[in-house]
């Protein structure tokens, strides 16, 4: 069985966990931590479309199945026409999947771009589609028919991914390029700045800055349609315990500091860390952003969306976000696996409720998929990929 990536040097079910120092790395030494964590990840249930019968969506919407057999689909794009350009980090390349019929099914798969090793993060822009990995960012040029040409390489000295390789990719009002970029590690102190971070970029991939720090690994992130301000959810360090630290969800604003690996939460001390130079922590803390909202602990949060595309759905719908919930393996009750609604009103967060869930059995010892990415076609219908079963759902209002 593969675990999360958050797991990939942890193999034991449940034990004590021994954190490793950062003399080890050539980093300032910290006195190892040792903690008691509960492991459990649920059995994975082969997909058929039967399956489709255990998911839940509001009254008023329909769930249906898009697109099957896709291997691991992440992050997805669609052009005007309607195709889905979607990445798959595994195989290290993007297909374009095409409904000619128009009943909801893709039955017509192309791979338009190979050989692009992890690609993850995927946009378009003024004809353009642009793609990244966790070293590389790329673009091309979408043609009539939906291939693509004149591919070029705009950076390729991106930090290296390390744990968290996961980019994504947006543009901004603006016009300028923003982009994720995780932390290199579950809980250390960085050696380059870029890490944990949210880029600000030019279309050609020049004048690359810091927009905002202290994000561990903010995967997810758009434009709230009142206040024009940029959210995310963010993914929290592993291995402290099943209930903490939360994942949180923040307003990212320029130059803002969110505190990890020190802070976490509301301001909240780790009290695991060492002493930043020249000041204590808890001064530090002070100086820091807030989360706004927080989620059950290791939930995982892929993709974040608002709805403003969403044009189908109910009015009361298109201020408000989806997350992807990826989830849980390291908490004895499982969370996650489903995509949950955030409320807003007035341009802040007020409440959250499922939206689309069912993968995990009601005992929590199985699941047949993990929600990843999220898409909003100019028809307004969404599309949820889930890189588990290799299947692309598809939600309609019916209102």
């Amino acid at each position: 069985m593969k675990l999360h990536r958050h797991a990939i040097c942890m193999l034991t079910l449940i034990g004590l966990v021994q954190f490793e120092s950062y003399a080890q790395k050539g980093l300032p030494a910290e006195t190892p931590t040792t903690v008691s964590v509960s492991t459990f990840y649920p059995k994975h249930e082969d997909f058929k479309e039967s399956l489709l019968s255990r998911i839940k969506v509001p009254a008023g919407f329909k769930a249906g199945v898009a697109a099957t057999g896709l291997g691991k689909p992440r992050m997805m794009a669609i052009s005007d026409d309607g195709g889905i350009y979607v990445t798959r980090r595994d195989v290290g390349d993007i297909l374009l999947l095409v409904d000619n019929d128009g009943d909801g099914r893709f039955e017509k798969l192309t791979t338009v771009w190979a050989k692009f090793l992890g690609v993850h993060g995927i946009t378009i822009k003024d004809g353009w589609l642009y793609a990244c990995n966790s070293t590389d960012l790329k673009r091309a040029k979408i043609n009539s028919d939906g291939s693509l040409s004149d591919t070029s390489t705009l950076i390729k000295d991106l930090p290296e991914g390390a744990q968290h390789d996961n980019r994504v990719i947006h543009f901004g009002q603006d016009g300028m390029l923003y982009m994720t970029v995780g932390s290199s590690c579950n809980d250390c102190g960085e050696t380059n700045a870029e890490h944990a971070t949210l880029l600000q970029i030019k279309p050609d991939g020049s004048s690359r800055q810091i927009f905002a720090r202290g994000l561990r690994n903010t995967i997810g992130f758009d434009w709230q349609p009142q206040t024009k301000e940029i959210w995310g959810c963010d993914n929290g360090t592993d291995w402290r315990s099943d209930d903490k630290p939360r994942e949180e969800l923040n307003r990212i604003v320029k130059d803002g500091d969110y505190g990890w690996p020190r802070v976490y939460e509301k301001q909240q001390v780790d009290e695991t860390r060492e002493e930043p130079l020249g000041t204590t922590k808890a001064a530090y803390a002070k100086t820091t952003i807030p989360s706004v909202m927080e989620f059950p602990a290791h939930s995982a949060p892929i993709d974040f969306r608002f709805l403003t595309m969403a044009t189908s759905f109910p009015k009361d719908y298109q201020d408000d976000a989806l997350v992807c919930w990826h989830g849980s393996w390291n908490r004895k009750n499982p969370e996650g696996y489903k995509v949950q609604r955030i409320k807003f009103e007035n341009g802040q967060p007020v409440g959250v409720e499922d939206f689309f869930s069912g993968f995990l059995s009601p005992d929590g010892q199985t699941r047949f998929g993990r929600p990843a990415g999220l898409a909003i076609s100019n028809k307004g219908v969404l599309y949820i990929s889930d890189d588990e079963s290799g299947v692309i759902y598809s939600v309609n209002s019916s209102k």
